[in-house]
């Protein structure tokens, strides 16, 4: 069953990018702090609207990703809200060891857009396709991870993330995606919740979905075809991989007792890591993961490297049933 907090039959998609763009705009109304900083991309990354609306809040940077981040750790340390933005392969992934060093280490409040994460970017190849983003991020200390499942919930998020005090990283895909949540869904750093559940049924075809980012949708659309072949089912959003929701991942854990997850993004280091590392200390469970299996991206269209990759609903399904 789905929640009566999402829309499955919702007629617009967008790309999740949109949503961070609304959401900054929102934010910049609420707080004269909130500055935005962008790497030559600002159409891409959606920061125009904030550029036109707070233009002496706005800054330019060029291609300089290393230095954004210094620029961005200056402005933090005058009182500043810096959201500093490009492609993710380039910031964090250019930049990387400045985020570590001028933002972590310095403990500063900079939030860090890495847009058109994932193979989704598509025509535009491997070279500019992040799909080690969330390894390379959630392993610094002081860093909160997000990866919204649609435009309406990145909007969320790109609010949270203002109102939270601390480095942040939130990761955009590009290409438009069903927008399935609604104003009333949830959103709270942190905490995940379950956007589709079967209810308990009697049997040993049981099993539980972890997603994050575009795979959430095709996660639920797994679930249902599951549940039409008698599983007990249900998915956990875990859009927030740093903090980990705990409490969520074990109660899926022990209710179900076999999980898979699902990314854009490599297997090693990503969500389903951090999910195998909590629940090997706390409550091992038999996991499938469904993501990028230690290969580079590719040129071609979305659904050509879904299918490629196997990050299809097809594939979800086939996960959960190979525990049977």
């Amino acid at each position: 069953m789905v929640p009566s907090f999402i829309n499955l039959d919702s007629k617009t998609s967008l790309p999740i990018r949109q949503g961070f763009g609304d959401g900054l705009l929102e934010a910049g109304k609420i707080h004269d702090s909130v500055v935005a900083l962008c790497a030559d991309l600002t159409d891409s990354v959606k920061m125009t609207a904030f550029k036109d609306a707070f233009p002496h809040r706005f800054f330019e940077v060029g291609i300089t990703e290393q230095n954004m981040s210094g620029v961005a750790s200056g402005m933090a340390s005058m009182g500043k809200v810096p959201f500093m933005a490009s492609y993710a392969m380039f910031s964090p992934g250019r930049n990387w060891e400045q985020i570590r060093t001028t933002i972590c280490y310095n403990d500063v409040n900079v939030k860090i857009v890495g847009a058109h994460a994932g193979v989704s970017v598509g025509p535009d190849g491997g070279t500019h396709q992040a799909i080690e983003d969330i390894a390379l991020m959630r392993v610094l200390p002081r860093m909160t991870v997000v990866v919204p499942c649609d435009a309406e919930e990145a909007r969320k998020a790109t609010l949270a993330i203002a109102n939270k005090n601390g480095s942040a990283y939130i990761r955009l895909a590009r290409e438009k995606t069903s927008v399935f949540t609604t104003k009333e869904t949830p959103f709270e750093i942190g905490k995940a919740y379950s956007v589709y559940d079967s209810g308990v049924k009697e049997g040993t075809k049981k099993v539980g979905i972890i997603a994050c980012g575009t795979m959430v949708y095709h996660a639920i659309l797994a679930a249902q075809k599951l549940d039409e072949e008698g599983y007990e089912v249900a998915v956990l959003n875990l859009h927030t991989i740093k903090p980990l929701d705990k409490d969520s991942v074990l109660f899926y854990a022990r209710r179900f007792g076999k999980l898979v997850t699902g990314e854009e993004h490599q297997v090693a280091g990503g969500m389903g890591s951090a999910v195998a590392e909590f629940l090997a200390e706390n409550n091992p469970v038999p996991i499938k993961f469904v993501g990028i299996r230690d290969q580079f991206g590719q040129s071609g269209t979305q659904d050509e490297l879904f299918k490629h990759y196997k990050l299809t609903t097809v594939d979800i399904v086939e996960a959960a049933k190979s525990f049977i």
